[in-house]
């Protein structure tokens, strides 16, 4: 456990992400940052957090406006970035979405940050359905002419394919997984060394598929919102997975200019286990090695199991 506060050590800068953009950001106390490496719930998680700090009770609409993200470079400006943040409601806090690690996103004590977690295989197959319906539009997008670094490689046919240089390979020369995007295990480890945090909260997927009701009042807690059971039930039924994806063009919009197959590319089954099947024992193996070579015992069995208490107690 890290008994220095969280610096700045790194820049991410690729196909997707430009950490730099997160200058543009004005903190003010309660705003909340909802932070995952990617495919663990990101966008559920904005919803229900947007659902309970807005007190019209109205729907969510146009979720990337309501809640921007920074550090995403393709098919976002810095101007736009600048009017998305500068359009901020005056009474109520801002809810953020970063895909960075701890070592790259600001850290503020007056900010409160969620760090979502999920099984790695269950994000490993959830992230090759998400790359391998991208269209070409998209990877225009990704690879236009204000990219730093390499272009984004097209999606293999075959998930065994991704896999082994997945779990294998960084894309930045500071990672040892997750290409051709960032680390996975890795976003998590950045966090966890902080834990102890107050404006820390760890939320893990699988717990919010078992018990929505009890991650939602976690939540509410965590962000300052009063003791309220008609509004955490509120949030818990708008923010199921069949509603949203009911619902998606108001939410997202757009969606297929980024994904074949639009809203259901994008939720697309949610749920765990489909490596199961997929994966064999020597890909199972890479997985094995790059989690003791990587993660604290209890960090990976957080990841693979949730908890909600395993993420607060010290090593």
């Amino acid at each position: 456990m890290n008994d220095s506060g969280p610096e700045l050590t790194h820049t991410y800068r690729n196909h997707h992400l430009d950490s730099r953009r997160w200058r543009h950001y004005e903190p003010r106390a309660g705003d909340v940052v909802v932070s995952s490496a990617y495919k663990a719930g990101t966008t559920w998680t904005q919803h229900i957090v947007l659902t309970l700090i807005s007190p019209s009770g109205a729907e969510i609409e146009n979720l990337a406006a309501r809640s921007p993200w920074p550090d995403r470079r393709f098919g976002q400006t810095e101007e736009i970035l600048t009017e998305l943040l500068s359009a901020r409601s005056p009474d109520r806090p801002l809810c953020l979405k970063t895909h960075l690690p701890l070592d790259a996103v600001p850290f503020y004590p007056e900010v409160r940050y969620i760090v979502l977690g999920r099984d790695p295989r269950d994000v490993f197959m959830s992230l090759f359905n998400h790359y391998s319906n991208y269209n070409e539009l998209m990877f225009s997008r990704l690879n236009d002419e204000e990219r730093y670094g390499d272009p984004m490689p097209p999606c293999p046919e075959d998930p065994r394919e991704l896999w082994r240089s997945w779990i294998t390979r960084g894309w930045f020369p500071w990672e040892e997984e997750g290409w051709p995007f960032w680390a996975n295990l890795g976003h998590t480890r950045s966090y966890w060394a902080y834990r102890h945090l107050p404006n820390l909260l760890f939320v893990h997927y699988g717990d919010m598929c078992a018990n929505p009701i009890r991650e939602v009042e976690r939540i509410a807690r965590f962000i300052g919102v009063e003791d309220n059971t008609a509004l955490i039930e509120q949030a818990v039924e708008r923010s199921r997975f069949d509603v949203m994806k009911r619902n998606a063009d108001r939410l997202q919009g757009r969606m297929n200019e980024t994904w074949r197959g639009g809203a259901n590319a994008f939720f697309h089954a949610g749920g765990g286990g489909r490596w199961r099947g997929v994966l064999t024992d020597d890909d199972l193996c890479l997985y094995e090695q790059a989690k003791t070579r990587i993660l604290e015992p209890e960090c990976a069995c957080w990841l693979e199991q949730g908890g909600e208490g395993r993420a607060l107690t010290s090593p």
